[in-house]
C-alpha cells in the first residue's frame, strides 16, 4: 500500500510539472509609445527638466513655500489618497497570501438519532467528537493566483502614482491661488490710488469751473468717472475674500485671511526646461497611474484566460475523532486524510467567457486611456510654453503703454490748467491709464501660472 501511495504521488508530480511547463501566462511588457512632437514646435533633445527640480526649489518665497507645506500637511484630498494607497498595501498583501495553503483548526460535537423505520437494528443514537486541522492549497497551475497577485501591485503602483498626481495637483492651485490673491491686491491698490487721483481731478476741474474755463458738465462727468472706479472696490474685496477663502479650503483651515506678501516679490526661474517628450513616462504621476491601470487590466485578463483551465486542490486534515468525549486525545483516536482534486470547467453558462471578453475590452480601454492622457500631458506642456512665451512679450510692451499713458495723464493735466486740452481728454488719459495697469497686473500673473502650469504638466512636485 505504502508502494502503491508513491508511485501516485510520484504521478501527481509529473503532471504537475507538465502542466506548469504549459502555463499560459503572457508576461506584461511596456508599451513602446511614439512620443515624436509630443511638445509640437517646442521639441528639445536636452533630459534637463524643471520637473526634477524640488518644490521648495522652484517657489522660494517664505510665505507662499509654508502654506504649501501646510498643505501637504492637512489637505483633505492628499489624506484621502494617502488611505486609498494604504488599502491598495492591504490587497496586494492578501493577494501575495492567497498562494499559500490555508489553515484552519476545527472542533465538532455531533449528536444523531436514527429513525427506528430506517434502521431497526440500531444504531439508535450516535456522538461523534473531532478536534483538528485542515489545510487548503490551491496549486497555482496556470498562474492565476500569480496574474491577481500581479494586478494587486499594479493597482497599488496606481494608486501611489494616484496619490502623487494629487500632489502635483495640490502644489499647482496652492500657487495659483496664492498668485490670483496678491493679483487682486495689487489691483485694488491700483484702483485705490486710481480713485484717489480722480478725487484730486475732480477738485482741480471744480477750481476751473469757478474760474470759468470749463462748465458744469465737466465737472459732473469727473465725479461719474471717479464714482466708475470707486464701484469695483467692492467687487474685488469680495473677490479677493472668496479666494482667501479658497486657499483656506487647499490648507485644511476654516475660512478667514491668509498672510501674503506682494506680487513684485514673486520669483520663478525663467529658465524653463522642458526634457524630452519620453520622460512623461516617468515624471509626470497621472500618465504613470494611466500605464500601471494598462497593467492592471493585463493581468486581469491573463486572470480570466486561465479560468477556463483545470484546478487542482490538495485538502488535508489531521486530528482526533471519537464516538466518547474521554476518549478523544487517545492515540488511537488520530485521524489523517489527504484529497487532491482537479476540477475542469465544462459548462458555466458563459461565465468564463464573458469574464474573458470583457476583461480584454478593459485591456484595450486602459491603453487608449493611457495613449489619451499622454497627449494631453503634450498638450498642456505645449499650452504653458506657448502662454509664457505669450506673457513674456506682453509684459515688455505692456511696460512701453504704461509710460506712454503716464506721460498722457501728465501732459493732459497740464494742458487742461493752460486751457490747451478739454476735460474728457484728460479722463479718457486716466481710465486708459488704469485699463493697462490692470493688464499689466494680469500679464504679470500669467506669467506666474504659465511656470506653475508647466511644472505640473511635465510632472513636477512629488519629487
Amino acid at each position: 500500500m505504502k508502494t502503491t501511495s508513491i508511485k501516485h504521488i510520484i504521478l501527481i508530480s509529473v503532471l504537475t510539472g507538465i502542466m506548469i511547463s504549459c502555463n499560459t501566462m503572457v508576461q506584461f511588457q511596456r508599451e513602446k509609445v511614439n512620443t515624436d512632437g509630443l511638445y509640437g514646435s517646442s521639441a528639445t533633445t536636452d533630459t534637463a527638466t524643471i520637473a526634477d527640480k524640488p518644490w521648495e526649489e522652484l517657489f522660494t518665497e517664505t510665505t507662499l513655500h509654508q502654506l504649501i507645506q501646510e498643505g501637504l500637511d492637512n489637505n483633505p484630498d492628499l489624506r484621502i489618497a494617502v488611505q486609498r494607497v494604504l488599502e491598495a498595501e492591504a490587497y496586494f498583501s492578501q493577494s501575495k497570501a492567497a498562494l499559500l495553503p490555508g489553515i484552519s483548526a476545527k472542533g465538532t460535537a455531533t449528536y444523531i438519532r436514527n429513525p427506528e423505520s430506517v434502521y431497526p437494528d440500531g444504531p439508535r443514537e450516535i456522538n461523534s467528537n473531532q478536534l483538528g486541522i485542515e489545510a487548503s492549497w490551491e496549486i497555482d497551475l496556470w498562474g492565476k493566483l500569480r496574474s491577481s497577485k500581479r494586478a494587486a501591485y499594479a493597482n497599488l503602483l496606481a494608486g501611489d502614482a494616484g496619490q502623487k498626481a494629487v500632489q502635483t495637483r495640490l502644489i499647482a492651485n496652492i500657487a495659483s491661488t496664492y498668485y490670483s490673491l496678491i493679483g487682486l491686491d495689487a489691483k485694488l491698490i491700483i484702483t485705490r490710488q486710481t480713485v484717489k487721483n480722480n478725487i484730486d481731478l475732480v477738485e482741480t476741474i471744480k477750481a476751473l469751473k469757478e474760474s470759468g474755463k470749463v462748465t458744469g458738465a465737466a465737472v459732473v462727468q469727473s465725479e461719474a468717472a471717479r464714482y466708475a472706479a470707486e464701484v469695483t472696490i467692492p467687487d474685488l474685496e469680495q473677490q479677493i475674500r472668496e479666494t482667501e477663502n479658497t486657499l483656506c479650503l487647499l490648507l485644511g483651515r476654516v475660512p478667514g485671511t491668509i498672510q501674503r506678501g506682494k506680487i513684485d516679490e514673486q520669483a520663478l526661474s525663467s529658465v524653463l526646461n522642458t526634457g524630452i517628450p519620453a520622460q512623461l513616462l516617468d515624471n509626470r504621476p497621472d500618465v504613470m497611474q494611466a500605464l500601471y491601470g494598462v497593467m492592471n487590466a493585463y493581468e486581469i485578463t491573463n486572470n480570466a484566460r486561465a479560468g477556463f483551465y483545470p484546478a487542482l486542490t490538495l485538502t488535508a486534515s489531521t486530528g482526533f475523532a471519537a464516538t466518547d468525549l474521554n476518549q478523544l486525545l487517545d492515540p488511537k483516536s488520530f485521524a489523517a486524510n489527504v484529497i487532491g482534486g482537479l476540477a475542469q470547467p465544462l459548462f458555466n453558462r458563459k461565465v468564463n467567457v464573458t469574464r474573458l471578453k470583457v476583461a480584454r475590452a478593459q485591456q484595450e480601454e486602459a491603453l487608449i486611456n493611457f495613449r489619451n492622457t499622454l497627449l494631453k500631458a503634450g498638450q498642456e506642456v505645449n499650452n504653458s510654453l506657448g502662454s509664457y512665451q505669450s506673457s513674456v512679450q506682453k509684459i515688455a510692451l505692456r511696460k512701453l503703454q504704461l509710460e506712454a499713458l503716464v506721460k498722457s495723464v501728465d501732459y493732459t493735466k497740464e494742458l487742461l490748467n493752460y486751457g490747451s486740452a478739454n476735460y474728457t481728454e484728460v479722463l479718457n488719459a486716466q481710465t486708459n491709464l488704469l485699463s493697462a495697469q490692470l493688464s499689466s497686473v494680469n500679464d504679470r500673473l500669467q506669467q506666474l501660472n504659465a511656470v506653475v502650469s508647466l511644472y505640473r504638466a511635465l510632472g513636477g512636485g512629488w519629487k
